[in-house]
């Protein structure tokens, strides 16, 4: 009698329609990220508060079908840097064999045409988000590698094609455990970083008198909490005017959604203060199919002519899934 009282109750349980609903929308998460597809595009305007896509240039300017030394499911975290007159992008390639993220390179004198250059970094845990950035006469690149539980920083030994791990910035600990996406900033002296810990949604910034350490975490640490719309960074930190602004890339209604941007009124060794952009999310789904289910990173340059030209990267998924 009590086996079969048990197993009753587990065939209720199953057949419930809160636990199937539950079930249904689970496979339904897994699939669309099995179908994800992400491209790199650029978009164009007055402001990096601003911008949107032009008719300069044809979008996506870069995919997976571009990437020739590997399977690549798909291309996206976009980060580009201006160096001896050329324009240099790097990526995420998701290698299909593996299934974890590498460090992709292409170059253009235009940023129309793009020319693939090969996977630069791979390591034996997945990258991807490489965020460069110039310090003294050397190029850096600080990817998410959260899979290490270390935020490491990587050095440019050839620029574009060679890398070399310099050393490890901040390890995971147990009040916050893996960190993704860090961006960092030089501002008033000092290096910061900001970072975001996924399990709980927060988003940590730390500090330093110096790029290689050591780094301690900010008093106002963590800056947000329990924030799956504005805690994970959603590309480079950038000055615009007197004011500082950072990128985040919302987590909801699905992951890579739309990017929101804060503007930094205060930063300093003691103090922290953010106020969000008025205006709604500066990308977000678009029109076309390369972007027509969201969009999660931007890097924004301000050119010569004082208008703001951002690499991003749009979501769509294989016409399998419906």
């Amino acid at each position: 009698m009590a086996l079969s009282l048990t197993f009753a109750f587990l065939f209720c349980a199953i057949s419930s329609p809160l636990l199937l609903s539950s079930v249904k929308r689970y496979r339904r998460k897994k699939i669309q990220q099995n179908h994800e597809i992400w491209s790199i595009g650029i978009y164009q305007g007055p402001t990096p508060l601003t911008i949107g896509p032009t008719d300069d240039i044809k979008n996506p300017i870069f995919t997976a079908q571009q990437v020739t030394d590997v399977k690549a499911k798909f291309v996206a975290d976009p980060f580009m840097i201006e160096h001896n007159k050329e324009f240099h992008l790097f990526f995420e390639v998701l290698n299909s064999k593996r299934n974890k993220g590498e460090i992709g390179y292409a170059r253009s004198q235009n940023m129309n045409e793009w020319h693939y250059g090969g996977i630069v970094l791979k390591e034996k845990f997945h990258l991807s988000y490489p965020y460069l950035f110039f310090h003294q006469s050397d190029i850096y690149m600080l990817p998410e590698c959260s899979e290490s539980n270390e935020i490491r920083l990587y050095k440019a030994t050839t620029f574009p094609g060679e890398w070399e791990y310099a050393t490890t910035l901040i390890k995971s600990k147990k009040h916050y455990p893996p960190l993704l996406d860090p961006s960092i900033i030089y501002h008033g002296g000092r290096w910061y970083l900001f970072s975001h810990a996924r399990k709980v949604n927060n988003l940590h910034l730390f500090s330093s008198d110096a790029l290689y350490g050591p780094w301690q975490e900010h008093p106002k640490s963590p800056v947000l909490t329990a924030n799956d719309h504005f805690s994970r960074p959603g590309g480079r930190i950038i000055k615009h005017g007197e004011a500082l602004y950072r990128y985040a890339q919302d987590g909801t209604p699905n992951y890579g959604s739309k990017v929101w941007a804060f503007r930094i009124t205060e930063l300093s060794a003691e103090n922290y203060h953010e106020e969000q952009v008025p205006g709604g999310p500066i990308i977000e789904a678009g029109g076309e199919k390369w972007n027509n289910r969201g969009m999660h990173t931007v890097d924004a340059h301000q050119q010569a002519t004082g208008e703001w030209i951002a690499l991003v990267d749009g979501l769509t998924l294989q016409d399998s899934v419906r």
